[in-house]
């Protein structure tokens, strides 16, 4: 049966997660040129299945990085049925990519961070359930 802190964890992963989607795309689409259709499934792998979007948010997200210029794309010839719309990084979504990864996640690299995430786990002498 699940209790408050479970609730508020999944609140907090669920907004963690929403915010976190345009990272995962853009880092996916910096390694590759993708195709809509598949970026879930590279999205799941790159993040280690801590992440997924369904469709519709994948696709709000491409136009909207679109019209911002940070991708773009190109219709390419499909062996498997109708052109493919290939998406990938532009100059300025690197450029975006490259400076929200330094401010955002090279924190947790920091000694000071990386030490007081491993004392959290060090000076926790209770059982956490972890999934």
């Amino acid at each position: 049966m699940p209790n408050a802190t479970d609730d508020l964890l999944e609140t907090w992963e669920g907004t963690y997660k929403k915010g976190l989607l345009s990272f995962w795309i853009l880092l996916l689409l910096d390694q590759r040129p993708t195709y809509a259709f598949e970026m879930n499934a590279h999205i799941r792998e790159l993040s280690q299945d801590s992440i997924s979007a369904d469709d519709n948010s994948l696709y709000r997200a491409l136009n909207r990085f679109e019209q911002l210029g940070l991708i773009a794309s190109q219709r390419q010839p499909s062996e498997l049925g109708p052109a493919r719309r290939y998406y990938s990084l532009t100059d300025s979504g690197r450029e975006l990519l490259i400076r929200f990864t330094q401010r955002n996640l090279l924190v947790f690299q920091s000694p000071p961070v990386a030490q007081a995430i491993q004392a959290l786990f060090k000076n926790d002498h209770r059982e956490v359930k972890q999934t």
